[in-house]
């Protein structure tokens, strides 16, 4: 058993240092690089960019790919043979079992969701996307029967997947050919710009709510009477708070 408590402790590390190299790259690209990228002029961009983004795009691609894989490791450990996922001495069923694939799958739903073109303005897609994550929840519940720190560290593993399947597969394809792009003197494909920062931006948004299912263990008082409904309503404060970062990151100028 101490064994086990040390490899957790082990993994738990690894997973905050990956994590903060991911998502503070994250916050640089939105809330510094991307307010700067828009004062500079293409010649300055031909130089910088193509020395500075593959060196910051390094640390965030395979921070988010450390992050990912010890953040499930850690679920399997903590979680699924800790014994965490559920309440009153209940065990694993065949619903459980596919609320589990339904986390890791969500992704793919996410990434055909947001090709419906009313989902283009964030307003509606704040609308849906809280919408969303109540279903989860109440699927997590009453089709997994998850536990309360269960539903929630799910509801981060969504968000988390979802956030490094953006990482690998859309957003450091697109930058890699624009900074081809930029280095050859040439414009980058104008919706391959709009694909990254669009990806970018949506997983700024998920960051600050997935931190806080991260903490799951702290917030079990009095947050737990709260429920699904408690999980929706730090989604939304979590996604407003980015709003609010975006909005000053606009505000603040160089020298």
């Amino acid at each position: 058993m101490e064994m086990m408590f040390a490899v957790e402790s082990i993994f738990r590390w690894f997973h905050i240092i990956a994590g903060i190299a991911w998502i503070g790259h994250l916050y640089f690209f939105n809330w510094v690089n991307a307010p700067m990228q828009a004062v500079i002029d293409a010649e300055a961009k031909k130089k910088v960019n193509p020395e500075l983004l593959p060196r910051a795009l390094f640390w965030f691609r395979w921070g988010a790919a450390w992050t990912w894989i010890t953040g499930l490791l850690l679920l399997m450990m903590v979680f699924y043979h800790g014994g965490l996922m559920f309440d009153g001495g209940a065990s694993w069923t065949a619903g459980a079992i596919i609320m589990v694939v339904a986390t890791f799958l969500f992704a793919f739903f996410y990434d055909a969701l947001i090709g419906v073109g009313a989902l283009k303005d964030p307003k509606v897609l704040f609308v849906v996307g809280l919408i969303v994550v109540a279903v989860m929840n109440l699927l997590f519940i009453h089709v997994g029967g998850f536990s309360y720190r269960a539903f929630v560290i799910h509801t981060g593993a969504m968000f988390g997947t979802t956030m490094a399947f953006n990482v690998w597969f859309r957003i450091w394809p697109a930058q890699q050919k624009i900074i081809t792009a930029v280095k050859e003197g040439t414009p980058p494909d104008a919706a391959l710009v709009a694909l990254a920062g669009t990806r970018s931006r949506h997983n700024t948004y998920m960051s600050i709510p997935l931190i806080w299912m991260m903490i799951d263990a702290h917030t079990t008082v009095p947050f737990a009477s709260a429920g699904w409904i408690g999980v929706v309503v730090m989604v939304a404060i979590g996604w407003w708070l980015g709003t609010m970062f975006y909005r000053q990151s606009a505000k603040v100028k160089g020298f």
